[in-house]
């Protein structure tokens, strides 16, 4: 294992002996920083129509406020994770932390589409180096297994949560202020999670960096794009269209060259033997799928609580607060009590099918459905669901890795529910257009036709990700090993320290 030491001579060990005194409050500060990017994806979705009106552009071009931060993130977390292992774990924290910021700051002064969209990308850029790097410095903070349990079930609510999160801040700021400071409340955190990094952390780098795998590289970052651009054309053009099936089959041959690479190279980006450890593995899939459906429902029940129940932008928020409750009380119970009792594979099994019976729940929607009697238990049910998935999936996603290898393991998590979502949103937004159109097509036309096609749209999605969801614990079943993580999972990466 290669041993690693400190960026500064003078911090030598009483640095991480102080970093390891004070780790609760370095949980806070990548609780923070993992808070800002993952609730970016949701906040800006709620200011987009105010954006839109004050920079004049189209509907069209308006999806690309969204793509561009996903392409950029996407496709280049992978790489972000391995910077992270190279230059030092908290180096590519800070980096991402002010990158991220003044990325924040340039889109809510933006003063057309094009600055606006530039920003996104940027965001994403440095969202990618910072995602992975969080998740690792958690998983060296981190050592000790009953510590290491309720620190994950922690960063997996607020990893979770986020999403809700953001649609209320959104609508808060949005509402109250302006759709600019969905961009400039990053600043405040970017700030506080700042001076907690550059006071807090030790400062570690690799004794013997390998060199950076640029094939590797290229490749999975090409592929990533084409598959997450593939997915967000199939949206807005169809499946059917030549460009959607050419980015597609470029980005899914692109993948399969990479994986050769990486078995031939000396360094590998990703090495496999990361991706092909059942625990490991199966956390992954568990995240792909989870972040598949997860997106769903905050872009179709926003849609359904705004356009059909007429809620604003706020009270849209604060209907998402149970399913955070929920999340949170579930992840922190998961990870703190059941997991090291029962192992990932009933709790993630088990979250997978609780959420399927939340969607389902919010499937039987409509158009007059009351928020009490019929939203509020499937939201209640998801959020514990996510919860017993999340946390688990994030703490197994890293089990018996290299302290050298925590980067990208971490990245590898971040890439799995990022394509995943950005997948399941392409695929159910298909699914909504179609079931409407449908629904339209056999009805007479009325004065309500047109809102109860829309709400067949959202239950149709709702049912849709109830099936992903059970696929998902079938084979959670399958290819999860069952047991407790290792005993020694906690000694890993003490090397980091």
């Amino acid at each position: 294992m290669t041993t690693t030491t400190l960026d500064r001579p003078g911090t030598g060990p009483d640095s991480s002996e102080r970093e390891h005194r004070l780790r609760w409050l370095v949980l806070a500060v990548i609780a923070l920083a993992q808070l800002m990017v993952v609730l970016d994806a949701t906040i800006v979705n709620i200011a987009l129509p105010a954006a839109q009106r004050a920079l004049e552009f189209s509907d069209a071009d308006r999806q690309w406020v969204v793509t561009a931060y996903a392409l950029a993130f996407g496709s280049l977390l992978l790489l972000g994770g391995r910077l992270s292992d190279l230059f030092g774990r908290r180096n590519t924290f800070v980096i991402g932390l002010v990158g991220f910021a003044a990325m924040s700051a340039i889109g809510g002064a933006a003063v057309n589409f094009t600055m606006l969209v530039a920003a996104r990308a940027g965001q994403g850029v440095f969202a990618a180096l910072l995602a992975p790097a969080a998740l690792s410095l958690l998983a060296t903070t981190f050592t000790e297994p009953d510590e290491r349990a309720k620190a994950f079930g922690i960063f997996g609510a607020v990893a979770g949560a986020g999403g809700a999160i953001g649609l209320l801040l959104g609508g808060a700021l949005t509402e109250w202020t302006s759709w600019r400071w969905t961009f400039f409340v990053n600043l405040i955190f970017a700030a506080v999670a700042l001076v907690g990094a550059m006071t807090l952390m030790a400062a570690h780098r690799a004794e013997h960096r390998p060199r950076l795998d640029i094939p590797g590289t290229v490749t999975v970052s090409a592929a990533l794009f084409g598959i997450v651009y593939g997915f967000s054309h199939a949206e807005s053009h169809g499946w059917s269209n030549p460009a959607t099936i050419a980015w597609l089959v470029s980005g899914a041959v692109l993948l399969a060259v990479f994986v050769v690479i990486e078995t031939r190279v000396a360094h590998p980006l990703l090495p496999l033997r990361i991706v092909l450890d059942r625990t490991r593995g199966g956390s992954y899939l568990a995240m792909f799928l989870t972040g598949s459906g997860m997106f769903a429902v905050f872009l179709f029940l926003t849609f359904y609580l705004q356009t059909i129940l007429m809620y604003s932008p706020i009270v849209t928020g604060l209907a998402f607060l149970p399913m955070v409750a929920g999340m949170v009380i579930s992840a922190t119970t998961s990870t703190g009590v059941l997991l090291p009792r029962f192992g990932p594979r009933p709790l993630i099994t088990g979250g997978l099918v609780l959420g399927a019976a939340g969607l389902a729940v919010l499937a039987r929607l409509e158009i007059d459905s009351s928020y009490g009697t019929h939203i509020l238990p499937g939201l209640v049910l998801l959020g514990l669901g996510m919860g017993m998935v999340f946390a688990p999936g994030m703490q197994g996603a890293i089990t018996g890795v290299d302290a050298d290898d925590a980067g990208v393991a971490s990245a590898t998590v971040n890439t799995m529910q990022q394509v995943g979502g950005s997948i399941g949103t392409a695929l159910l937004s298909t699914v909504a257009a179609t079931a409407a159109a449908n629904y339209v097509a056999d009805h007479a036309a009325g004065p309500q036709t047109q809102a109860l096609a829309a709400v067949a749209s959202y239950t149709t999605t709702f049912w849709w990700a109830a099936a992903i969801f059970v696929g998902g614990a079938i084979v959670s079943v399958f290819l999860l090993p069952a047991g407790k993580l290792p005993e020694s999972e906690g000694e890993v990466l003490v090397a980091a320290h």
